[in-house]
């Protein structure tokens, strides 16, 4: 029956309420409240080669560092603390020789001729009253030196010390001249010495810190030039799933390589032939009972237009044998376009249209004439897409809703961004279970609230692989205060 009534247009400023991100699958979405997920992430198999490098590198700066500095320190003190006590024991020996000829002029002595390194000092100390004390500088005395270094020389023995004076370092050397039961002490500054370990110091961390950055470089080059094939191997995996079956890897020199990359394209060819022949199978088949089908869909309206002369009980055998036999017409139908479409048969024939306009002859078409349809918001005057496929994508929902919920309650349009427009069939049914709105999408898949109720199976597959074709996306999500809200969202201008 034909309805003559035009759909009623209204606009409403409501929300469009939740809608599935941009870029999700057909049935990506499955209620409008969705709730984060937390999920344990690792770090990428290339981030680990890197860093497994930078601590190779670091590791060995460290100890390269450590070793370079503890050895170039050692020698450099020890050069520094042989030269001291071979300068002080020659000091020594010159000052017992004056103190041998002349003990008064010592102190003469001291202040003129004793050859001291510039920045150090010498002192003379004897605990005897009579015996002289003097030093190179008078403002330093015997107190300036070590402790242990004083009582190691009064217990008239030499010694060798590193100690801070006024903040600075020095080496100080202590001998006992035994003649005049006096000690000699000499302090040599190492300023120069630590200025030198503190310029190595930074030139091995700067030289560890380069080799650590050349490291890293090396390890993220390393890692892309050996996980280049990992990638190449997982774009043609993704080319594949999405419909490239012609898609193959080129062979590696390398054997290992060359391995994986002969077995994945060995699995590709084996997919690719089991998928042309389901396809081939499924075509063939459809042709072949496509001439039978119609055939007995013709012998059956006959009798059906004889059904007056027909007995009441042979009526109700013919009734469920039309219904079969035009459900069974249907689905092969559905299942050559299907067979097309896989196929790639199929091309895009692009219109700009009113969508308000098509889909209220769309609407009228699949008697569905008296639905209103709403507009929220701004919504788009004219799009460019394949009016036969729309139709078809459409039609599909609207008999859906009238198979499995009495029919569809309003359509809505929408245009959630200026590039795309949603096209959303709401109904007051049973509704889709949450489990189940991935699946409904795929061919034959009933939800669990229509499996006795009329219908192929296969509509809302093709919904989705019209809507895929033109580069658009299909979804069902819960209708507020009950029922299904089926959503086809397209892009203003589809790009064939």
């Amino acid at each position: 029956m034909s309805h003559s009534v035009s759909i009623m247009m209204a606009v409403h400023a409501a929300p469009v309420g939740c809608l599935p991100p941009p870029g999700a699958s057909p049935a990506a979405v499955t209620t409008c409240h969705t709730v984060p997920v937390a999920r344990s992430r690792s770090l990428r198999l290339r981030t680990r080669v890197t860093v497994f490098f930078a601590l190779i590198a670091l590791l060995a700066g460290v100890v390269l560092v450590g070793v370079s500095y503890g050895f170039a320190r050692s020698s450099l003190l020890d050069e520094r603390t042989s030269e001291a006590r071979e300068q002080a024991f020659s000091n020594a020996a010159l000052v017992r020789e004056q103190l041998d000829a002349e003990p008064d002029g010592v102190g003469f002595f001291f202040a003129e001729e004793l050859d001291t390194v510039p920045g150090g000092f010498a002192v003379l100390n004897s605990t005897n009253p009579g015996a002289p004390n003097t030093a190179t500088d008078d403002l330093r005395q015997v107190t300036d030196f070590p402790v242990r270094l004083v009582d190691s020389v009064r217990a008239r023995n030499a010694g060798t010390q590193f100690a801070e004076i006024d903040g600075e370092p020095y080496v100080t050397v202590g001998v006992y001249i035994a003649e005049h039961d006096t000690g000699y002490f000499e302090a040599f500054p190492v300023e120069d010495t630590s200025q030198t370990l503190a310029s190595l110091l930074t030139a091995l961390v700067l030289g560890a810190a380069g080799m650590l950055l050349l490291a890293t470089l090396f390890g993220l080059a390393t890692s892309r030039r050996l996980l280049r094939p990992l990638s190449r191997a997982a774009d043609a995996a993704e080319d594949i799933a999405s419909g490239g079956l012609g898609t193959r890897l080129d062979t590696e020199s390398d054997p290992d390589l060359g391995r994986l990359t002969g077995s994945f394209n060995d699995m590709a060819d084996a997919v690719q032939a089991r998928i042309e022949r389901e396809q081939r199978f499924a075509s063939d088949v459809s042709h072949e009972l496509r001439s039978p089908i119609t055939a007995l869909s013709a012998a059956v309206e006959v009798l059906d237009r004889s059904r007056d002369d027909i007995p009441e009980r042979t009526r109700q055998a013919l009734d469920v044998v039309v219904g079969q036999v035009r459900r069974f017409d249907a689905m092969v139908i559905d299942l050559l376009e299907l067979s097309r479409l896989d196929a790639g048969a199929t091309e895009l024939n692009l219109e700009t249209l009113d969508p308000r306009q098509l889909i209220a002859r769309v609407a009228a078409r699949y008697g569905a004439a008296d639905v209103e349809l709403h507009a929220l918001g701004p919504t788009p005057e004219a799009v460019t897409i394949d009016k036969v496929r729309f139709e078809r994508v459409l039609g599909n929902l609207l008999e859906n809703a009238r198979n499995h919920a009495s029919g569809a309650t309003r359509i809505e349009l929408s245009s959630p961004d200026p590039l795309h427009f949603r096209v959303a069939v709401e109904d007051m049914g049973p509704g889709v279970a949450q489990g189940e709105r991935e699946r409904i999408f795929e061919r034959f898949a009933r939800g669990s609230a229509a499996r006795h109720r009329v219908g192929t199976g296969l509509g809302l597959a093709l919904v989705a692989e019209h809507t895929s074709a033109m580069g658009g996306r299909a979804w069902v999500e819960d209708r507020p205060g009950g029922g299904a809200r089926f959503v086809v969202e397209l892009p203003i201008e589809v790009i064939p």
